[in-house]
């Protein structure tokens, strides 16, 4: 579990609870009909946008958020330097016995064993990676949408407000009570794009790039192995597929 994402959506909630309760009443920041037009209308124009079977994937997709932990890529490219010295010692075979962690590294390492052609191989695996960004995009877009979608309803809820204080101005007692529930429904809009729904889609963007790059090494790394590169070669080649930060320190 990503504890960072928890503490981040909690932790931001509660400062904004906090700071409520410093000067103010919680209460005066509860309105059943703004929660409704919030919440509910960012959730009715999400289905509008998109297929009831891809809104309930593109949150599966951002539960990677809270659960998703893939294996660093840096993690990747030790296992597969194991592996391509097993190889290069004792034959491809010898990959069938030694235990594999990452679960796609773990398939291409049995289509290796299979004796499947590195090209087919190659294929094989570079069609999961293209389906498996294609389903992270679909659930980072899906977040990005409720994130601009809420202060939007937001701000239809503030209007519908207005219009109820504009009906009502005969009663100036009236009008302080009417204009703060009207901006509450602004609240509430920006609180679920700017606290929820964007940093969700953040972090989604930011896993699947990490995914992709591991598995990108995998793609790479088994079709050096299946050629015979040298291990530290193949290393050397893989870890030019990571930012500077995260590969092997040179030995002097």
């Amino acid at each position: 579990m990503d504890i960072g994402t928890l503490i981040g959506i909690l932790g931001g909630l509660g400062l904004i609870l906090g700071s409520i309760l410093m000067n103010s009443d919680i209460t005066a920041f509860i309105d059943a009909p703004s929660i409704v037009v919030v919440f509910g209308g960012t959730v009715m124009t999400t289905l509008i946008a998109e297929k009831l079977p891809n809104v309930i994937g593109g949150i599966k997709v951002a539960m990677k958020a809270f659960f998703g932990k893939s294996e660093a890529p840096e993690e990747t490219i030790k296992t597969i330097n194991e592996l391509s010295q097993a190889a290069r010692k004792d034959g491809i075979l010898a990959l069938e016995g030694m235990k594999v962690s990452n679960p796609f590294l773990a398939k291409a390492v049995r289509l290796a064993v299979d004796g499947i052609a590195p090209e087919e191989i190659r294929a094989n695996l570079s069609t999961e990676l293209a389906a498996m960004r294609s389903r992270h995009k679909r659930g980072r877009k899906l977040f990005e949408f409720m994130a601009a979608t809420a202060p939007s309803m937001g701000m239809i809820g503030t209007l519908i407000g207005l219009v109820q204080m504009l009906q009502a101005l005969d009663d100036p007692s009236s009008i302080g009570p009417a204009m703060a529930v009207a901006l509450l429904t602004t609240f509430y809009g920006a609180i679920i794009a700017f606290v929820v729904c964007a940093p969700i889609a953040e972090k989604l963007n930011i896993n699947s790039d990490e995914e992709t790059a591991s598995m990108r090494v995998v793609v790479e790394g088994i079709d050096g192995i299946l050629k015979g590169e040298n291990p530290r070669m193949l290393q050397e080649k893989l870890e030019g597929l990571l930012s500077p930060g995260k590969r092997t320190p040179d030995k002097k």
